[in-house]
C-alpha cells in the first residue's frame, strides 16, 4: 500500500474519503514543503555534522558549507521522491515510502561526491589521489546516508499521521453533516406527526358540538375554517417565529372560547420585543392544546390559561410557560405523542440548552409548563 499523501493519482480510481479533493499542483507541494520546520532541521543537519566532523577537518567553514549543501541536497532529495514523483511512474512493487529511502540512500553518496569533485575543480585525479579527501568523503557520505534515512523515516511517520489526522477530521465533518440531515428529517418527521395530531383533535371537538346539536356548531365551524385558512400555510414555513406562534396560539384559544365560553378563559402576555424571536413551529400551540385537554376539559367550573413570554434580563434565557387552573399535576394524564415530540423537537434544534418543565401553578392550583431556553 502507498504511503503517499496523495494516493490513486492518474489511477483512475475514486478514492473512498468523505469529500474527495484534487491534489494541489506540485509547485505548492513543493513549496509546502519547504517550510521552516523542514529547513531547520536540515540546517541543524549540517550544522550538527559539522561539530562533529570539525576536530578532524582543517578549516570549519569549509566543512559547514559543504554538510549544509549536502543537508540541502537531500532535502530536495526527499521533497522530489516523496510528492513530485507522480503514482504512475512507480512500479506497482515498490511503495512510495521505500522509493523515498531510496531516493534519499543514493543521493548521500551522489551529493558528497559533488561537493569534493567541485572542491578540485572537477579533476577527478585529484580526488582519488588524495587520501585525506577520500577519507573525508567516506565518513560525509556515511553520515549523510544514516541520518539521512534516520530523519526520512522520521518525516514518513510524522507524515502518515498528519494524514490520519486529516482524513479523520474530514471524516468528522462528514459524520456531523449526516448528523445534521438526519435530524432535519426527524424534526420534519416530528413535525408532522404534531400537525395532525392537534388538527385531528380539533375536528373531533366540531364533530361533537353537531352530534349534540349545539347551536354553537356553526360559529366554531367558522372560526375553524378561518383559523386553518390562516394556519396552514405557515405549518411548512422554514422561518417560524415567536410572533407567529403566539399569533396561531391567539386563534386556537379564542376558537376553543367558542366551543366553551362559559369553562375556557385565557390570557397571553408576552413581550413584543420576542415576535422576530426564532422558534420551532407548533411548540406553544402543544402545551395550549395539553393545558386545554387537561386542564380545562375534566373540570366541570372550567379553568384559565395563561400564556406567557419574557427574556431574563440577567441570564438572556428566554421563558415560555402555559399555565392553567384545571384539576393540577396529579391529575393529568401521562405525557402522551405531543410532550414527547416536543421534547424531541426541543433537544434536536436547541440541544442541551431548552428544557421542558412541568409543575404545580401555586397558589390557584393546575399544571404550568414551561421551555426554558438558555442563549448559546
Amino acid at each position: 500500500m502507498t504511503p503517499a499523501p496523495h494516493t490513486n493519482a492518474g489511477a483512475g480510481a475514486t478514492p473512498p474519503s468523505p469529500s474527495p479533493r484534487q491534489a494541489p499542483p506540485a509547485s505548492r507541494r513543493l513549496a509546502a514543503s519547504f517550510n521552516a520546520g523542514n529547513l531547520g532541521v536540515a540546517v541543524g543537519f549540517g550544522v550538527t555534522a559539522a561539530v562533529i566532523f570539525s576536530p578532524i577537518f582543517v578549516s570549519f567553514p569549509v566543512l559547514l558549507g559543504r554538510t549544509l549543501f549536502l543537508a540541502l541536497m537531500l532535502l530536495l532529495t526527499f521533497v522530489a521522491a516523496q510528492h513530485l514523483v507522480p503514482d504512475r511512474w512507480l512500479p506497482r512493487w515498490l511503495p512510495r515510502w521505500l522509493f523515498t529511502m531510496l531516493a534519499v540512500a543514493v543521493a548521500a553518496p551522489c551529493g558528497t561526491f559533488v561537493v569534493y569533485l567541485a572542491s578540485v575543480g572537477g579533476d577527478l585525479s585529484l580526488f582519488l589521489g588524495s587520501e585525506p579527501r577520500i577519507r573525508g568523503f567516506v565518513m560525509l557520505a556515511s553520515t549523510g546516508l544514516v541520518l539521512g534515512l534516520i530523519i526520512t523515516l522520521t518525516a514518513q511517520v510524522r507524515e502518515r499521521e498528519a494524514r490520519a489526522r486529516t482524513l479523520a477530521l474530514e471524516f468528522e465533518l462528514e459524520r456531523s453533516r449526516l448528523e445534521r440531515q438526519a435530524l432535519d428529517a426527524r424534526l420534519a418527521l416530528l413535525t408532522a406527526q404534531i400537525e395532525p395530531h392537534f388538527l385531528f383533535n380539533t375536528l373531533a371537538n366540531v364533530q361533537a358540538l353537531v352530534e349534540s346539536g349545539s347551536p354553537r356548531a356553526a360559529p366554531v365551524l367558522q372560526s375553524l375554517v378561518a383559523y386553518l385558512r390562516a394556519a396552514m400555510p405557515r405549518l411548512n414555513e422554514g422561518a417560524a417565529t415567536l410572533g407567529r406562534e403566539l399569533a396561531l396560539v391567539r386563534a386556537y384559544l379564542e376558537l376553543m372560547a367558542m366551543r366553551m365560553p362559559d369553562r375556557l378563559r385565557h390570557a397571553i402576555q408576552a413581550d413584543p420585543a420576542l415576535d422576530a424571536e426564532p422558534f420551532p413551529a407548533l411548540a406553544l400551540l402543544t402545551l395550549v392544546e395539553n393545558a386545554v385537554r387537561h386542564g380545562v376539559d375534566p373540570s366541570e367550573r372550567g379553568a384559565t390559561i395563561e400564556v406567557g413570554a419574557r427574556r431574563d434580563a440577567g441570564s438572556g434565557a428566554l421563558h415560555l410557560w402555559v399555565a392553567d387552573s384545571g384539576p393540577g399535576l396529579s391529575e393529568h394524564a401521562a405525557p402522551g405523542t405531543g410532550l414527547a415530540n416536543l421534547r424531541e423537537r426541543l433537544k434536536g434544534v436547541y440541544g442541551e440548552r431548552a428544557r421542558l418543565e412541568l409543575s404545580e401553578n401555586a397558589p390557584g392550583g393546575g399544571l404550568r409548563a414551561e421551555i426554558v431556553i438558555r442563549p448559546a
